[in-house]
């Protein structure tokens, strides 16, 4: 007992208060999480990135300009955040999400229509005067799909995740390519203790780029691959940890904290 005392002293926690959150689906919520043919299909989770964002606690530019264009700003957004707060990626309360289909169809119902960029043009005036070739009828392809199907979580849905620091939390968020409304409640206030390098099993879902670079050892976990970061859950890890309540972290995430897996 008295040797961890002494590694609880010489560990300094960066959060002293940690939030247990659930998060219930008002509407369904879509994610763009894998690709295949003309389908879209959303994992059953929802990312803390994406959440930060949502929580209002990082904040881009509306509009991206210079060397910003074209490239993701997670950290310029988030590192700024290491010392105020955190959160995990949310998994579902009961294990498993319910999902619901949905088909889109965004071409026009006019006689002529052309694929232009990033839109649909209804009329020939409407053609954009910068064409990729010499040809009249020639112009530059839309990257936006025109129709497809979408898997989206169904309403109704509940997940949790942990929310470390004191930063705020509003009572609705919006999340998703459809910004879908979710309602934030806070299920416990959850005490954080440390712990002594050991090996340890982490229940709750986190992210592979929030893993600390050093003292820690990975030995197994599930992944989900997503965009922009990997999940990893069940993850079973030697080095220090954070005790929240009954959920055993590995010590020192933070958003980019630099683990690439």
């Amino acid at each position: 007992m008295p040797q961890l005392e002494l590694s609880l002293a010489s560990s300094p926690l960066p959060f002293q208060s940690a939030r247990l959150i659930e998060l219930w689906c008002a509407e369904p919520v879509f994610f763009a999480s894998r690709e295949l043919s003309d389908t879209y299909y959303t994992e059953g989770t929802i990312g803390n990135y994406a959440l930060a964002y949502a929580l209002g606690w990082a904040r881009s530019p509306y509009r991206l300009t210079g060397q910003d264009t074209g490239r993701p700003r997670y950290i310029e957004d988030l590192t700024p955040l290491a010392e105020q707060c955190y959160v995990l990626p949310a998994w579902h309360v009961e294990g498993n999400a319910s999902f619901r289909f949905e088909r889109f169809n965004a071409l026009s119902d006019s006689y002529w229509y052309a694929m232009t960029n990033n839109r649909v043009a209804i009329a020939r005036e409407d053609l954009p005067l910068k064409r990729t070739g010499k040809k009249p009828n020639t112009f530059r392809p839309s990257n936006f799909p025109q129709t497809g199907r979408l898997r989206m979580i169904e309403r109704g849905n509940r997940f949790r995740t942990i929310a470390l620091g004191d930063c705020e939390l509003p009572e609705y968020i919006r999340v998703g390519k459809f910004m879908s409304k979710v309602r934030v409640e806070i299920v416990e206030e959850l005490a954080i203790a440390s712990l002594p390098t050991d090996t340890y099993h982490c229940h709750a879902y986190l992210s592979a780029a929030d893993l600390p670079r050093t003292d820690l050892e990975l030995l197994s976990f599930d992944l989900i691959s997503i965009p922009p970061v990997s999940l990893l859950k069940n993850l079973h890890f030697r080095g220090a940890a954070w005790q929240i309540g009954k959920f055993t972290l590995p010590a020192n995430l933070q958003f980019c904290g630099g683990r690439i897996l």
